[in-house]
């Protein structure tokens, strides 16, 4: 996934979830963060961060925050990357041999899950989901609260029921992790959701990205402890 008019900036302060102020070339200027997640190990004050400017000039804000260096780390917080970086991952064949079909945001039961995908003879459903938090080289999910996370959980666990194939799959927006494992702490339900989910035969994977200042791409896997 490439971005276009890339430009680094220095994160000033996040007045609410979906704005941030930048000081960029010398002036201060209002960015759209794409991530409603908190990311407050991230955000501070000083941190360079990469933001793409907007190419429709009747915007209410012009830039759009994609990532942000910790230290040397750059980490992409672009909460929309994670579905494409899977998408182009799945078609150059790195997790079926034979995709025949791939279809996003399809409703089964009560939910919407990102992708269906026919391949290998099988028909699975898909949830993605995009991991930022990063303690000590161990990745983290969620940073907050997410009922709508256990929900589709469930919702895949029903899927395996009925006959489908079923994966969680935690795109992790950087690289040079140790390993992935749910956030007991901050949501212990969600954490015990993924357990259910993995013994009732839901397939969890975790795949780190290669990120630049202008890209992020699916690197390799890694492991997953519960």
């Amino acid at each position: 996934m490439i971005y276009q008019n890339i430009k680094k900036a220095e994160f000033i302060s996040r007045p609410n979830r979906f704005i941030a102020n930048i000081k960029l070339e010398g002036k201060t200027e209002i960015c759209h963060v794409k991530n409603t997640g908190r990311c407050k190990e991230l955000l501070l004050t000083n941190a360079v961060v990469c933001v793409q400017e907007a190419e429709n000039p009747s915007r209410k804000t012009k830039f759009d925050l994609i990532s942000v260096y910790k230290g040397k780390k750059l980490i992409n917080i672009d909460s929309s990357a994670p579905n494409k970086v899977f998408f182009e991952w799945v078609q150059n064949g790195n997790l079926f041999k034979d995709v025949t079909k791939i279809r996003p945001e399809l409703k089964h039961g009560d939910s919407r899950f990102d992708f269906y995908i026919e391949a290998d003879g099988q028909k699975i459903f898909v949830e993605v989901k995009g991991a930022t938090l990063e303690e000590n080289g161990v990745v983290l999910f969620p940073d907050a609260p997410t009922e709508r996370g256990v929900k589709h959980l469930n919702g895949l666990c029903d899927c395996v029921r009925e006959g489908f194939s079923a994966y969680v799959v935690f795109v992790i927006q950087m690289r040079g992790v140790k390993y992935f494992t749910p956030n007991v702490k901050t949501h212990k339900a969600f954490g015990d959701a993924l357990k259910t989910a993995a013994k009732s035969g839901v397939n969890i994977i975790a795949i780190d990205c290669d990120v630049t200042e202008n890209s992020i791409t699916a690197n390799n896997f890694v492991e997953v402890k519960l």
